[in-house]
């Protein structure tokens, strides 16, 4: 793994003290410059960080190039929180290569690269017998895209050892907390550790007066939640794949601010956001990789240990090539059964796939879920989560939410505030004119 942080202009302690000085100081603003000469800088950067006033330190961002990272480590520490933002490798868009894999620590790397290799074939080998098939059921001016797409469903046979290169974006409370957080992390412990330790490195060469920081943040007691899904889903009746409950009904006005490229809704925000309802989802590791990117859709996610079971997510498509999509998935979950005897649960875990399917419960405002459902009722969408939404609205309906109405496609809600083009996908348009149908009518093939 390599990890690199951008330097800027200013030193972040200094941004910190000199916001804090200013807070207090009626005459003018207190500049970097200045707070970085004065000579009581560290007591004062101290006393406000150990009495947990953090804002001063949130408005300095260290933005890291991390280059082979685990999926499975980004999934279970880099984007399972809000007070980040991310641009990573896409596996929907982006041909995988064999050479991209991180190895537990303490394996047998001889068995762990035969594991690879033979994964890495069933997905090589579901993209050629997919694309002919995908071939035939997109739109002639979408036939060229065949391939690209049976990458986005091959990807469901890549385990989550599958490494990605990012930039990725936080504030200094957001690092204290990842080095203050490693210490309870159930899964790719070793690794990140790793990742910690060379975050470090890179914030002490930009800020040395971070160390007192650091290290307050190494000793600090840190616990991972525990987290009885189980107990939820007997209290709220769970049936199905996606249930929604503890619905708060409240109506809102769909307007322009929602349809616009800027999403202004986010910035004058209105009575959307007092709606609310919480769900129970099952989902498979790849579409929860793509769930976590909305920030604002908190989702709780437990041990993977906790709510292990040989469960996984097989796409519509892949019926036609059903023999050897099952081949593969068991084939991988024998060999991390076997794994999880030796290494451990949380370092075996590397193996799982991301077909794999866990638990989770989220929960959205009003507000968010319309920004979401603009997402992913798209038909670019990923198709789990396109029926992970579909899914949750219906529910809504069902439930009898007034604002459930309100909850729709890009294309539909800029046609019905007048916004051209109603599509805003450009050459990515699906071909599909769905802002002509009723929810009830919407019918993704693939």
């Amino acid at each position: 793994m390599k990890v690199q942080a951008l330097k800027g202009y200013y030193k972040p302690t200094d941004i910190a003290v000199g916001s804090a000085r200013s807070c207090y100081f009626g005459k003018h603003i207190v500049t970097p410059e200045s707070a970085a000469e004065w000579d009581k800088k560290s007591d004062l950067l101290n006393s406000i960080f150990k009495a947990g006033h953090h804002t001063t330190l949130m408005h300095y961002h260290f933005t890291f190039m991390i280059e082979g990272m685990s999926r499975l480590l980004i999934w279970r520490l880099l984007h399972a929180h809000p007070f980040y933002n991310s641009e990573q490798v896409s596996q929907r868009y982006a041909k995988m290569k064999i050479e991209n894999f991180t190895y537990p620590k303490n394996a047998d790397r001889e068995k762990w690269q035969k594991y690879y290799e033979n994964m890495f074939f069933y997905y090589e080998k579901l993209i050629e017998v997919l694309t002919p098939e995908i071939e035939k059921v997109l739109p002639k001016f979408k036939k060229n895209e065949a391939k690209k797409r049976a990458q986005e469903f091959a990807r469901y046979l890549l385990p989550l050892g599958m490494n990605a290169h990012l930039y990725h974006t936080i504030n200094v409370i957001t690092a204290l907390r990842y080095i203050n957080g490693v210490k309870a992390i159930p899964e790719a412990g070793h690794e990140a550790r790793e990742f910690v330790g060379q975050m470090i490195d890179e914030m002490l060469k930009i800020d040395s007066s971070l160390k007192p920081l650091i290290e307050f943040a190494e000793n600090e007691p840190a616990v991972f939640p525990h987290i009885d899904i189980e107990g939820i889903k007997r209290a709220k009746n769970v049936k199905n794949r996606v249930e929604v409950f503890d619905i708060v009904d409240y109506d809102f006005e769909l307007n322009a601010n929602y349809a616009g490229v800027l999403r202004l809704s986010n910035l004058y925000l209105d009575t959307a956001v007092l709606g609310s309802f919480n769900s129970y989802i099952k989902l498979s590791m790849s579409a929860d990789a793509q769930n976590q990117r909305h920030r604002r859709s908190p989702a709780i996610r437990p041990k993977l240990e906790d709510i292990y079971r040989r469960d996984f997510y097989m796409p519509k498509i892949c019926d036609s090539v059903k023999e050897l999509y099952l081949r593969a998935v068991e084939y991988s979950y024998d060999f991390f059964e076997n794994q999880a005897k030796t290494l451990g649960f949380a370092e075996a875990a590397y193996a799982l796939l991301n077909a794999h399917n866990i638990e989770i419960i989220e929960h959205n405002d009003f507000q968010e879920f319309a920004h979401k459902a603009q997402m992913r009722l798209c038909y670019n969408a990923q198709e789990e989560i396109f029926d992970i939404v579909y899914a949750q609205v219906e529910g809504l309906k069902k439930a009898g939410v007034k604002s459930a109405e309100k909850f729709l496609p890009p294309c539909t809600l800029r046609y019905k505030e007048g916004i051209r083009p109603f599509c805003p996908e450009g050459e990515r348009f699906c071909g599909v004119k769905v802002w002509k149908m009723e929810f009830e009518e919407y019918n993704r093939i693939i």
